[in-house]
């Protein structure tokens, strides 16, 4: 840890020296997670960051607990050439290209960082530059919005016991197969939406990393959690090329230079957290359920032979790179 903090000293540092530039420019930054929680301190990070790489020139205006809309609205507002960044997994790009898709799949790897070599590859920039061809900017690629888990109002041991259970989960494909093939019936909507859904029995359960849960205060609706870890969420930052490609290449690499700074502050804080708030959760009244997550996976896998229009030899392709 005094080896990361001090390499993230050291850029800030090098940030600092940077000169400032000829052009203003602010660029909004919009989430569905609450002021205090893991994004938000993240993003606050990379606000800092970015003030003073560019002595003031580039400034973040930042936009919490959904107040520029649903996740979906923001891509799409990014894409219209809005000065707008979201947070968005690769599930949500396989509309552009459904090979993304299998980078977000149940129980690929149990090691994120595994995961973040991809995003460094040669299979992954070529995929990186096919999207700024269709108007997709990625800013950031390291982002580590923690392992999934999942908060019901009965407890989650087998399989069979997410028969019949509607349970939350963004709307984007991989997830709601997922959910499928482990038995639950997925039920997307927007994440600022879950909450009352839970209070009046619209969902009986919701997925998500444990600071999002507890960030969400979920665990007041819902109180047992059963820790499937069936997704290590690796998040991309993204905004719209229309609005990136008026931006001087100097302010771009600035960007994604303190970005990536910001993504190995968002990991730092997923390895910290989880057992805080397991500690909390119990205090306020939550079971912890801790299954066999074998039977989980097994039925997990048949997601990955669902998408034919993947390319042939996909999924064997990204098990080499992940055993590299």
């Amino acid at each position: 840890m005094k080896s990361f903090a001090f390499g993230l000293a050291t850029a800030a540092l090098a940030v600092l020296a940077a000169p400032a530039f000829a052009q203003s420019v602010t660029v909004k930054v919009a989430y569905e997670n609450n002021p205090g929680e893991p994004v938000d301190m993240v993003m606050n990070r990379w606000k800092d960051l970015v003030h003073e790489a560019s002595g003031g020139d580039v400034e973040l205006e930042l936009y919490p607990s959904s107040q520029l809309g649903a996740k979906q609205d923001v891509i799409e507002q990014g894409l219209l050439g809005v000065n707008v960044i979201t947070l968005a997994d690769v599930g949500f790009l396989t509309d552009y290209d459904p090979d993304l898709g299998i980078l977000f799949g149940p129980y690929l790897t149990d090691n994120p960082q595994q995961l973040f070599k991809i995003y460094e590859s040669d299979w992954f920039k070529q995929k990186d530059e096919e999207l700024r061809e269709k108007g997709v900017h990625i800013v950031i690629n390291n982002y580590l919005y923690g392992t999934r888990q999942l908060l019901a109002n009965k407890p989650v041991e087998t399989p069979a016991d997410l028969e019949g259970m509607k349970i939350r989960t963004p709307n984007n494909i991989m997830q709601i197969r997922a959910i499928e093939a482990m038995g639950g019936t997925p039920t997307p909507m927007p994440l600022g939406d879950v909450y009352p859904a839970l209070t009046q029995g619209v969902i009986d359960g919701v997925e998500n990393p444990l600071p999002v849960l507890y960030g969400q205060k979920l665990h007041e609706q819902a109180k047992y959690l059963s820790m499937i870890s069936y997704l290590n969420n690796t998040s991309l930052w993204l905004g719209g090329e229309a609005f990136f490609s008026t931006l001087d290449p100097e302010v771009v690499q600035m960007l994604h230079d303190t970005g990536y700074q910001a993504g190995l502050y968002s990991q730092e804080l997923a390895a910290s957290q989880d057992e805080e708030i397991i500690a909390d959760m119990k205090a306020q009244g939550v079971t912890v359920v801790t299954p066999d997550i074998a039977p989980f996976r097994e039925k997990a896998m048949a997601v990955y032979k669902e998408f034919p229009e993947w390319s042939e030899g996909l999924y064997e392709e990204i098990q080499a790179q992940l055993k590299d």
